[in-house]
């Protein structure tokens, strides 16, 4: 696969992640599936906002353990005793009194009854309890006519989340405005619509946990102990606060709030005009793609952990404005858009992951023409972060090796018969260099360049490169040349060797569109020239003394060649030869040259 073809299946690859990991994020949205996550993430950002100062419009009369304590009454009170309240609140300044206490049903005297529906009627700004309702109706005061009475009643039941978790308010239920949307509309004195709360319910934007809102007992406000400021003006919520009553929930703030105050904190959400309103949903859409598509953005590019760290990152940087947006009154998406983010970075670490494994199984595939199989896991660990070995000095050992008169023999057959042959006595010399540990660097027409000691580091390159060429004079050479001569092809070949060790350049070279693992330096040069100069010497080998110097295990049967003058080389060199690769000194081997026959019929 060219270059080019992997880059555009890498984008593919990662974009195709990102996608889909927005894609199922999206799906998820659409059903709720992680409601219940995306609601809590609501009330981590309660907490992480903290404590706000509440509303100066509302205040709450409690029926708490205190008051229970004065009264020496058991709960509920006689409704003359609400009655004595609602005056005493009305003539301390309440502008609207939200009675949170049900008077559906009728009491066992009926004078208590009266009492309280005169005093409604004295106030002219009560809204009263109501859990029924139908066609506009109420079953408050046994279903009477409360317009008459110069009052009205709200909802006070609120839709409640998994959990039974108290977070919004409805605005209508049964034809009936919500309790604290008929509190909010009396103390404004207008109706409110139902655009303004952005649908069927808003959400209650809680000023903080249980006590927040400014309370006082509902024994004190009865006697007269608080101060007439304390009420005047505002909406004074009536009602029972004390656990034992069990009229508490769980909310976005705190495990247990009494249904008066929330109550309270509705009432002060209407009255700001709802200002915590959701995003609209092509905005969490935007983020759900923007952070399904980040890691596999940065991961097309860069290595895993930079993917991650630009994850973890833009996770973060979301998460904050999140908060951020929501300290402002707008409240988006958090779990979705992260669960795109999760989903999009563990894609992009699995396409990482994939595509290494495909280069590696590339390199590999490129090395085993090198190496032996045995080093290739041994060279892989050597590469780096995009697998492509760097260009390193090695000291090691260069062999290059060619075939004698094959031009000539190649001339008088057919290029299908040439390659076979060729390829036949390629294949037993490469046999012989991976079987001795070295790396095949090139095929050079009808010979090769060999090294050893690299890739893979050896203490004993120059007794392997030794081996090899012994190997091949000794073993394969012959055995080629008995079938050359059983195929009918001729009497076989010769061939040429050069030895050199020292210190040369290794690594990958070209560009990007091909690269090609290499040698070069003049230790590499010097081989090959000591494999020309055994044309007509005599020899079919020349080994340098430097190689010869290098050997770990002594080799006492070489043959002294002499000394060579080389092409760039100041001083001559002292070259040995291998007793297989000395040629007899005769006139005819000397001038013989080899006559390729006939093809065999």
């Amino acid at each position: 696969m060219r270059t080019r073809d992997r880059r555009r299946f890498r984008a593919i690859l990662f974009l195709g992640v990102g996608l889909a990991a927005s894609a199922l994020a999206l799906a998820a949205a659409r059903v709720h599936v992680l409601q219940g996550q995306e609601l809590d993430s609501v009330d981590l950002r309660f907490a992480i906002r903290g404590k706000q100062a509440p509303s100066r419009h509302v205040v709450l009369v409690a029926v708490d353990d205190k008051t229970l304590a004065d009264m020496r009454m058991r709960w509920p009170f006689p409704r003359s005793l609400h009655a004595r309240l609602i005056d005493r609140l009305r003539r301390d300044g309440a502008k609207v009194i939200a009675f949170d206490v049900l008077f559906t049903e009728p009491s066992a005297d009926p004078s208590e009854d009266d009492a309280l529906i005169r005093s409604v009627a004295r106030a002219r700004n009560v809204v009263l309890s109501a859990i029924l309702a139908k066609d506009g109706r109420t079953n408050v005061f046994g279903g009477a006519d409360l317009r008459s009475l110069h009052t009205r009643a709200g909802m006070t039941l609120f839709p409640a989340d998994p959990g039974g978790v108290v977070r919004r308010l409805p605005f209508e239920i049964g034809g009936v405005r919500g309790f604290a949307i008929a509190a909010a509309e009396s103390f404004r004195g207008h109706q409110l619509h139902r655009s303004a709360v952005g649908g069927g319910t808003a959400w209650i934007d809680y000023a903080g946990p249980e006590a927040t809102i400014p309370t006082v007992s509902y024994s004190d406000a009865l006697r007269g102990k608080v101060d007439p400021a304390f009420f005047r003006g505002k909406i004074v919520v009536v009602g029972q606060t004390e656990l034992a009553l069990h009229d508490v929930h769980p909310t976005s703030t705190t495990p247990t709030m009494s249904g008066p105050e929330i109550q309270a904190n509705a009432i002060a959400t209407a009255l700001d005009g709802f200002p915590l309103q959701p995003a609209s949903w092509w905005w969490n859409a935007v983020f759900v793609l923007g952070l399904g598509l980040l890691p596999a953005l940065v991961g097309m590019r860069l290595r895993p952990l930079p993917t991650i760290a630009a994850a973890l990152g833009g996770g973060a940087v979301f998460a904050v404005g999140a908060q951020a947006l929501f300290d402002r009154g707008r409240i988006v998406e958090v779990v979705y858009p992260l669960g795109a983010l999760a989903l999009s970075s563990v894609g992009a670490l699995g396409a990482h992951y994939l595509i290494e494994a495909f280069e590696r199984q590339r390199t590999r595939d490129i090395f085993s023409r090198f190496v032996p199989e045995q080093v290739v896991n041994q060279v892989l660990t050597k590469t780096d972060a995009h697998l492509r070995l760097g260009g390193v000095r090695v000291t090691g050992t260069c062999m290059f090796t060619d075939l004698r008169d094959s031009t000539k023999f190649a001339e008088s057959l057919p290029p299908e018969q040439v390659v076979e042959i060729v390829n036949r006595y390629l294949g037993e010399l490469t046999e012989a260099i991976l079987g001795h540990g070295g790396t095949l660097i090139s095929y050079l027409g009808d010979g090769f360049m060999a090294i050893f000691g690299a890739p893979i580091e050896q203490h004993d390159h120059a007794d392997r490169a030794l081996a090899a060429a012994r190997e091949i004079l000794e073993e394969r050479l012959p055995r080629f040349n008995a079938w050359f001569r059983e195929s009918g092809y001729g009497e076989g070949f010769r061939m040429g060797i050069g030895i050199n060790t020292g210190v040369f350049l290794a690594g990958n070279v070209g560009s990007e569109r091909r690269l090609e693992y290499t040698a070069m330096g003049d230790t590499v040069n010097t081989a090959s020239r000591l494999e020309g100069l055994t044309k007509g010497s005599g020899f079919s080998a020349f080994i340098a003394e430097s190689t010869c110097g290098a050997l770990v295990r002594p080799a006492n049967d070489l043959v002294f060649a002499g000394e060579q003058e080389v092409r760039g080389r100041e001083a001559t060199i002292k070259v040995w030869s291998l007793p297989a690769g000395r040629l007899a000194h005769t006139a005819e081997t000397a001038d013989a040259r080899f006559e390729a026959a006939p093809a065999p019929a």
